[in-house]
């Protein structure tokens, strides 16, 4: 018992990484497709509709992030991990939770706005900033876990418990 601590900081940074990536994964599939039926249609629209497809994939790169940053502050990188506390593994877990569970919903949620974003561009190529803007719009929420993410990790670090 005397790390778990250690275990659910780890469980922490494995969630964050672990669920945005599937959410990305499932989002850049979900607009995957809908590309792949335009570019079997028009070729030309290959480049416009791949930026369209990468929108979701950002996620991921977040939930990596949160969990590089939280291995970096338990000392599993770098080889200075020292037990901690039940309370502090419980602390970082919850803050990596935010980014973990948005980053998997948004991702999903990015990848449908993309995909509706890449028909559109089936139709009206001059309108592909219009389908970017909503695909953005959804990155909002992934940005504002991130930080929250971000900001209670290096809260924790600070604290003597």
């Amino acid at each position: 018992m005397e790390n778990m601590g250690m275990v659910l900081a780890l469980a922490g940074a494995a969630l964050a990484s672990g669920l945005a990536g599937i959410g990305s994964a499932i989002g850049v599939g979900k607009a995957g497709q809908a590309a792949a039926g335009v570019v079997t249609e028009d070729p030309s629209k290959f480049s416009k509709v791949l930026i369209m497809q990468l929108l979701p994939g950002t996620q991921g790169i977040y939930g990596l992030l949160i969990a590089f940053i939280t291995l970096n502050q338990i000392g599993i990188l770098g080889g200075g991990a020292q037990a901690l506390s039940l309370a502090k593994g419980c602390m970082y877990l919850a803050a990596c939770l935010p980014i973990a569970i948005v980053g998997l919903l948004s991702a999903v949620s990015q990848g449908k706005a993309a995909a509706a974003g890449i028909m559109m561009i089936a139709k009206k190529p001059d309108q592909m900033s219009k389908g970017m803007i909503f695909a953005a719009m959804v990155e909002t929420y992934a940005i504002l876990a991130l930080l929250i993410s971000i900001l209670a990790i290096f809260g924790i670090a600070g604290l003597n418990i």
